[in-house]
């Protein structure tokens, strides 16, 4: 459908370069442009607010996703400048806000993998919890406890709001603040399960996750890794996991979530761990 969109606009190998940076969420689009084709963005927002029916806000992402926020800048290119839209996956409805608190579309499959394992009665701590995705999610198909953390205040408003758009078997508790001084305050040993999504950071957080988690827990163990090799990556993670963990830990798993670059993924690991 983009490639159609864009015929008229853009070659096809300009094309392609620029499908793999494109996200529809809700009624927004956003598009990471490259360098090459910055001259083309004015052209490129209003070529997809015409041919794509749905979309009201076409949006060149500026900066990378960055600071404890996790926050991101965005340009408008065409059509209304809102950056709150509705978001629907696997049953679940989201309020999120695309440049202000941290959502990624490209997580869904993970998202639901993380709920399908989670099992009645246990008491989850999502230590980087966003809006409330896989909070939600895992709630949604399971009775069970998630604390939903985020020291970002926007996600933390967004994440209360989403736990009252849905019907949910489990429950959701937002915290708003550091992961570390919420885990040390109210969350020690309290754990079934931690979740780390937070790649770029866990090795930061790992002893916090341990904390928070009880003997015989399940910690999934986020990471940002470089391999030459696709198939070597989640080796490499369980091998860093391996090196740096501070208690004694049996690896369930590996796997790549996503390529977030050439050659470089982003990994989980899901460990158990005896204190």
């Amino acid at each position: 459908m983009l490639k159609k969109a864009l015929e008229d606009v853009l070659s096809t190998s300009e094309s392609e370069e620029l499908i793999s940076a494109f996200d529809q969420i809700g009624d927004i689009i956003i598009v990471r442009i490259p360098d090459s084709l910055l001259s083309k963005k004015d052209i490129i927002g209003q070529t997809l607010l015409k041919e794509v029916k749905i979309v009201k806000s076409v949006f060149y992402q500026a900066s990378a996703v960055e600071g404890d926020f996790r926050t991101r800048d965005l340009e408008i290119l065409a059509g209304e400048d809102k950056t709150e839209t509705e978001y629907k996956e696997f049953g679940c409805r989201f309020i999120v806000d695309v440049e202000n608190a941290f959502f990624s579309p490209r997580l869904s499959t993970e998202r639901e993998r993380i709920a399908n394992l989670i099992q009645n009665g246990e008491v989850v701590n999502n230590m980087f919890g966003g809006v409330g995705m896989f909070s939600i999610l895992a709630a949604k198909k399971k009775n069970c406890t998630v604390y939903s953390l985020d020291i970002n205040p926007t996600a933390s408003e967004l994440c209360e709001r989403n736990i009252r758009l849905n019907k949910l078997k489990g429950t959701v508790i937002s915290i708003n603040g550091d992961a570390s001084e919420t885990i040390r305050k109210q969350l020690n040993d309290k754990s079934d399960r931690t979740l780390m999504l937070l790649p770029e950071r866990s090795d930061e957080f790992l002893d916090d996750a341990i904390k928070t988690t009880k003997d015989g827990g399940i910690i999934h163990y986020y990471a940002h890794v470089h391999a030459d090799k696709k198939s070597e990556a989640g080796k490499i993670t369980e091998e860093h996991y391996s090196n740096i963990t501070t208690v004694k830990s049996e690896i369930l798993g590996s796997k790549i979530v996503r390529a977030v670059g050439p050659r470089y993924y982003q990994t989980v690991v899901d460990v158990k761990i005896s204190k």
